[in-house]
């Protein structure tokens, strides 16, 4: 299923209300090119449903996009970056 992701200056988020989201995945600006992806959250009833990995794949877009490279402190994106090879060159 694909969700309607939203944007704000800091993160991707599912859900109507930005401050009580049923998903989301945040990020800090390190400095004007770089971002510290730290935390990825998914509500138990959507857990299971690829949810983290679309939140991700906008994280990543956004990198590509505005020519950021990511620092992957939250564990999931961690783990995705160590998955895939193909990402590290946005790897800060």
């Amino acid at each position: 299923m694909t969700y309607d992701i939203k944007e704000t200056d800091n993160k991707f988020y599912i859900g109507e209300d930005v401050n009580a989201p049923q998903a989301e995945i945040t990020f800090l600006y390190h400095d004007a090119q770089t971002i510290n992806v730290n935390h990825t959250y998914v509500s138990p009833e959507l857990r299971g449903g690829g949810v983290a990995k679309q939140l991700f794949n906008r994280v990543i877009d956004k990198a590509k996009h505005e020519d950021l490279k990511i620092i992957p402190t939250c564990s999931y994106v961690k783990l995705q970056f160590d998955r895939d090879a193909s990402l590290e060159s946005l790897r800060a």
